[in-house]
């Protein structure tokens, strides 16, 4: 039992570490245009790698999954409402389910 409250420590100091280095050890403003744009993008490619798997596994047919994120992808370029992605990509989902 003393092992799970030492990995739970072990935990706690990774993700502490993680988030405390870079405030005390980057003191002064970045000024390289590819790092700045890679920090830029970094939140936006971690939520799409953590997303995409989990649209594919959604529902029972890989199909249905991959007619919703088309039809989301579709709205959310034409800038569609958040309300109106996510409910017509169920629909979308949903509706080829049945068909399947």
């Amino acid at each position: 039992m003393s092992k799970v409250y030492l990995y739970i420590l072990l935990m706690a100091v990774v993700t502490y570490l993680i988030r405390a280095l870079p405030l005390t050890l980057i003191r002064k403003e970045i000024k390289s245009k590819f790092i700045r744009s890679f920090l830029y993008y970094v939140p936006y490619a971690t939520l799409a790698a953590m997303t995409f798997p989990a649209i594919l596994k959604a529902t029972d047919y890989v199909a249905s999954s991959i007619a919703g994120f088309a039809v989301a992808l579709i709205l959310a370029f034409n800038k569609k409402s958040l309300l109106t992605v996510a409910g017509c990509a169920c629909g979308a989902a949903f509706l080829v389910e049945l068909l399947l």
